[in-house]
Protein backbone atom coordinates (compact mmCIF):
# COMPACT_ATOMS: atom_id res chain seq x y z
CA UNK A 1 0.00 0.00 0.00
CA UNK A 2 0.87 3.64 -0.85
CA UNK A 3 -0.06 6.58 1.64
CA UNK A 4 1.41 9.81 1.02
CA UNK A 5 3.90 10.78 4.04
CA UNK A 6 4.34 6.87 4.85
CA UNK A 7 6.30 6.15 1.64
CA UNK A 8 8.98 4.72 3.79
CA UNK A 9 6.40 2.81 6.09
CA UNK A 10 6.06 -0.76 5.10
CA UNK A 11 2.25 -0.83 5.20
CA UNK A 12 -0.48 -3.44 4.17
CA UNK A 13 -3.80 -3.99 4.29
CA UNK A 14 -5.30 -4.96 7.20
CA UNK A 15 -8.86 -5.51 6.53
CA UNK A 16 -8.96 -9.47 7.30
CA UNK A 17 -7.53 -8.90 10.57
CA UNK A 18 -10.55 -7.49 12.64
CA UNK A 19 -12.29 -11.25 12.04
CA UNK A 20 -9.67 -12.80 14.23
CA UNK A 21 -9.72 -13.36 17.59
CA UNK A 22 -7.70 -10.64 19.68
CA UNK A 23 -8.37 -8.17 17.47
CA UNK A 24 -10.98 -6.09 18.82
CA UNK A 25 -9.74 -6.13 22.90
CA UNK A 26 -5.99 -4.59 21.21
CA UNK A 27 -7.53 -2.38 19.66
CA UNK A 28 -10.48 -1.01 22.29
CA UNK A 29 -8.37 -1.66 25.32
CA UNK A 30 -6.03 0.99 24.79
CA UNK A 31 -8.65 3.19 25.69
CA UNK A 32 -8.79 1.85 29.39
CA UNK A 33 -5.09 2.25 29.62
CA UNK A 34 -5.47 5.23 32.17
CA UNK A 35 -6.13 2.86 35.04
CA UNK A 36 -9.31 4.78 35.87
CA UNK A 37 -10.96 1.44 36.11
CA UNK A 38 -12.69 0.05 39.56
CA UNK A 39 -13.20 -3.16 37.27
CA UNK A 40 -10.15 -3.91 35.71
CA UNK A 41 -11.06 -4.32 31.65
CA UNK A 42 -10.36 -7.68 29.99
CA UNK A 43 -9.57 -9.73 26.87
CA UNK A 44 -12.88 -11.60 27.46
CA UNK A 45 -14.93 -8.55 27.59
CA UNK A 46 -14.45 -9.07 23.86
CA UNK A 47 -14.47 -12.62 23.39
CA UNK A 48 -11.27 -12.83 23.49
CA UNK A 49 -8.77 -14.58 26.39
CA UNK A 50 -4.98 -13.80 27.06
CA UNK A 51 -3.35 -15.66 24.47
CA UNK A 52 -5.71 -14.60 21.75
CA UNK A 53 -4.96 -10.90 23.10
CA UNK A 54 -0.61 -11.92 22.52
CA UNK A 55 -0.64 -13.29 19.38
CA UNK A 56 -2.50 -10.53 18.00
CA UNK A 57 -0.62 -7.90 19.71
CA UNK A 58 2.81 -9.45 17.75
CA UNK A 59 0.90 -8.97 14.50
CA UNK A 60 -0.63 -5.14 15.07
CA UNK A 61 2.99 -4.07 16.56
CA UNK A 62 5.42 -5.75 13.52
CA UNK A 63 7.91 -3.11 13.49
CA UNK A 64 8.47 -4.70 9.82
CA UNK A 65 4.52 -4.65 9.14
CA UNK A 66 1.99 -1.62 10.24
CA UNK A 67 -1.65 -2.71 9.74
CA UNK A 68 -3.72 -0.30 7.50
CA UNK A 69 -7.44 -0.44 7.70
CA UNK A 70 -9.31 1.58 5.25
CA UNK A 71 -12.78 2.85 6.06
CA UNK A 72 -14.25 4.49 3.08
CA UNK A 73 -17.55 6.00 3.03
CA UNK A 74 -20.13 6.35 0.20
CA UNK A 75 -21.00 10.15 0.56
CA UNK A 76 -18.14 12.03 2.02
CA UNK A 77 -15.07 11.80 3.51
CA UNK A 78 -13.45 8.18 4.82
CA UNK A 79 -11.34 7.68 7.72
CA UNK A 80 -7.70 5.48 7.56
CA UNK A 81 -5.81 3.93 10.88
CA UNK A 82 -2.50 3.01 10.83
CA UNK A 83 -0.85 1.29 13.36
CA UNK A 84 2.63 3.52 13.03
CA UNK A 85 5.06 0.80 14.16
CA UNK A 86 7.79 2.82 14.00
CA UNK A 87 10.62 1.60 16.20
CA UNK A 88 11.01 4.34 19.11
CA UNK A 89 7.53 6.65 17.73
CA UNK A 90 4.76 3.68 17.85
CA UNK A 91 1.44 4.69 18.16
CA UNK A 92 -2.21 4.97 15.98
CA UNK A 93 -2.54 7.44 13.28
CA UNK A 94 -6.11 7.95 12.21
CA UNK A 95 -6.24 9.72 8.57
CA UNK A 96 -9.40 11.10 6.88
CA UNK A 97 -9.86 10.53 3.31
CA UNK A 98 -11.97 13.06 0.84
CA UNK A 99 -13.35 11.76 -2.25
CA UNK A 100 -11.85 15.00 -4.29
CA UNK A 101 -8.64 14.80 -2.72
CA UNK A 102 -5.60 12.76 -3.69
CA UNK A 103 -4.12 12.23 -0.35
CA UNK A 104 -5.31 11.52 3.07
CA UNK A 105 -4.81 13.87 6.07
CA UNK A 106 -3.79 12.99 9.30
CA UNK A 107 -6.41 14.28 12.33
CA UNK A 108 -5.59 12.95 15.50
CA UNK A 109 -2.93 9.98 17.31
CA UNK A 110 -2.82 7.69 19.96
CA UNK A 111 0.33 7.34 22.07
CA UNK A 112 -0.63 6.52 25.23
CA UNK A 113 -2.94 9.33 25.20
CA UNK A 114 -5.18 11.48 22.63
CA UNK A 115 -4.12 13.84 20.34
CA UNK A 116 -6.06 15.90 17.48
CA UNK A 117 -9.47 16.17 16.74
CA UNK A 118 -12.28 13.78 16.68
CA UNK A 119 -15.36 13.48 15.82
CA UNK A 120 -19.25 14.00 16.96
CA UNK A 121 -21.81 10.87 17.30
CA UNK A 122 -23.41 11.79 14.44
CA UNK A 123 -20.48 11.85 12.54
CA UNK A 124 -19.28 8.38 13.88
CA UNK A 125 -22.67 6.78 12.93
CA UNK A 126 -22.70 8.74 9.69
CA UNK A 127 -19.43 7.41 8.86
CA UNK A 128 -20.10 3.55 9.88
CA UNK A 129 -23.26 3.50 7.94
CA UNK A 130 -22.41 4.74 4.94
CA UNK A 131 -19.74 2.17 3.64
CA UNK A 132 -18.72 2.80 -0.13
CA UNK A 133 -18.70 -0.36 -1.61
CA UNK A 134 -16.98 0.19 -4.51
CA UNK A 135 -13.73 1.16 -2.00
CA UNK A 136 -11.61 -1.63 -1.15
CA UNK A 137 -11.79 -1.32 2.78
CA UNK A 138 -13.75 -2.38 6.22
CA UNK A 139 -17.66 -2.48 4.91
CA UNK A 140 -19.13 -4.33 7.89
CA UNK A 141 -20.86 -1.89 9.59
CA UNK A 142 -20.17 -3.19 13.17
CA UNK A 143 -16.63 -3.42 12.27
CA UNK A 144 -16.44 0.47 11.23
CA UNK A 145 -18.18 2.01 14.25
CA UNK A 146 -15.74 0.57 16.38
CA UNK A 147 -12.56 0.91 14.16
CA UNK A 148 -13.29 4.65 14.52
CA UNK A 149 -14.55 4.94 18.39
CA UNK A 150 -11.39 6.20 19.48
CA UNK A 151 -12.22 9.32 17.49
CA UNK A 152 -15.15 10.14 19.30
CA UNK A 153 -14.83 13.44 21.84
CA UNK A 154 -18.10 15.03 22.02
CA UNK A 155 -19.64 13.40 24.53
CA UNK A 156 -23.38 14.89 24.20
CA UNK A 157 -24.67 11.49 23.08
CA UNK A 158 -27.99 10.06 22.53
CA UNK A 159 -29.69 7.62 25.35
CA UNK A 160 -28.99 4.61 22.29
CA UNK A 161 -25.15 5.18 22.03
CA UNK A 162 -24.36 2.59 24.75
CA UNK A 163 -26.65 0.00 23.49
CA UNK A 164 -25.70 1.01 19.47
CA UNK A 165 -22.10 0.80 20.97
CA UNK A 166 -22.68 -2.96 22.56
CA UNK A 167 -24.77 -4.06 19.82
CA UNK A 168 -21.34 -3.86 17.59
CA UNK A 169 -19.55 -5.36 19.65
CA UNK A 170 -21.89 -8.44 19.45
CA UNK A 171 -21.96 -8.56 16.32
CA UNK A 172 -18.06 -9.00 15.90
CA UNK A 173 -18.03 -11.65 18.77
CA UNK A 174 -18.54 -10.09 22.36
CA UNK A 175 -20.30 -12.17 24.39
CA UNK A 176 -24.13 -10.38 25.14
CA UNK A 177 -23.64 -11.01 28.95
CA UNK A 178 -20.10 -8.73 28.35
CA UNK A 179 -21.05 -6.44 25.92
CA UNK A 180 -23.21 -3.52 27.68
CA UNK A 181 -20.37 -3.69 30.73
CA UNK A 182 -17.48 -3.00 27.72
CA UNK A 183 -19.38 -0.72 25.97
CA UNK A 184 -19.88 1.30 29.22
CA UNK A 185 -16.67 1.28 30.31
CA UNK A 186 -14.92 2.47 26.47
CA UNK A 187 -17.22 5.66 26.85
CA UNK A 188 -16.35 6.69 30.26
CA UNK A 189 -13.20 6.51 29.17
CA UNK A 190 -13.60 8.57 26.05
CA UNK A 191 -15.99 10.69 28.47
CA UNK A 192 -12.65 11.81 30.47
CA UNK A 193 -11.26 13.50 27.39
CA UNK A 194 -11.77 17.52 27.04
CA UNK A 195 -15.25 18.50 25.45
CA UNK A 196 -15.61 20.13 21.86
CA UNK A 197 -14.67 23.66 22.33
CA UNK A 198 -18.38 25.47 20.82
CA UNK A 199 -16.37 26.75 17.77
CA UNK A 200 -14.46 23.88 16.76
CA UNK A 201 -14.80 22.81 13.14
CA UNK A 202 -15.06 19.06 12.92
CA UNK A 203 -12.74 17.59 9.94
CA UNK A 204 -15.93 16.16 8.38
CA UNK A 205 -17.22 19.29 7.80
CA UNK A 206 -15.24 19.73 5.12
CA UNK A 207 -12.88 22.57 6.79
Amino acid sequence: MLIKGYEDGPLFAGEALPARRGFWSNHLLAMCSDGACTERPVPEWFGDDGADADAMSEVLFDPDHWPTFRVPAEDGPGVVVIYRNLVGDQGTDYLLTHPNRSHAQQIAGWEGDFTGTGLTWQELVRLADGPSAATAGIQDESARLLLALPLLTDMDLPETAPARIAAALTAVGAPQETASTAARHLLAHLERRPRHDSAWESPLSGS
